[in-house]
């Protein structure tokens, strides 16, 4: 299983590769994700993007739903944003936070709800071969589907922060201390 790679790796802050063909080499490296994405637990992982684990491609997987099944999204783009954004007034709202950049996490506005167009693979006793998909995610989902295609783009979560000027947080033990970026 692969390590999660955090900040600054330079590999997190390059555009991602587009996935060509659903091979062994593929598989392996979704297999790979799927692992380390679950294993992820301080702090839970429910995404994960390919940059992360060292691989520069256009993948991420996530998980919105604890004990949820896993979604692939191979070359991924997201082609409808809605109007309306979610934005977290509250430490009860969505914090955003990063497996490259544990136990760090912030207010982030997001778009309540994405269309993303997408592969997904296909494995069946022929072989295995990538299907085209069109999805509608809201709420929590696409709150980390956002998050998942800008590690894509080489953009971090902090970078948001900054662009939003919004405040960053740590975890220490059990307490949220205000940090500066």
């Amino acid at each position: 299983m692969s390590q999660i790679i955090t900040a600054p790796s330079s590999i997190l802050r390059q555009p991602a590769k587009p996935v060509g063909a659903l091979d062994a080499r593929i598989l392996t490296i979704l297999k790979d994700m799927e692992k380390a994405l679950l294993a992820a637990k301080s702090p839970q992982g429910v995404g994960l993007a390919a940059p992360q684990i060292g691989v520069s491609l256009r993948i991420f997987l996530i998980r919105p739903v604890k004990n949820g099944p896993v979604t692939i999204f191979i070359n991924p783009e997201i082609i409808k944003f809605s109007q309306r954004k979610v934005s977290p007034n509250t430490k009860r709202g969505i914090y955003e936070g990063c497996l490259s950049i544990p136990h760090h996490y912030a207010p982030l506005e997001r778009s309540a709800s994405v269309t993303v167009k997408y592969q997904a693979p296909i494995l069946s006793v022929e072989g295995c071969a990538l299907r085209a998909v069109q999805k509608s995610y809201s709420g929590f989902a696409a709150h980390v589907i956002q998050h998942e295609m800008d590690h894509l783009n080489g953009i971090l979560f902090i970078d948001r922060v900054l662009e939003q000027n919004s405040k960053l947080f740590k975890i220490v033990g059990k307490e949220w201390e205000e940090v500066g970026i």
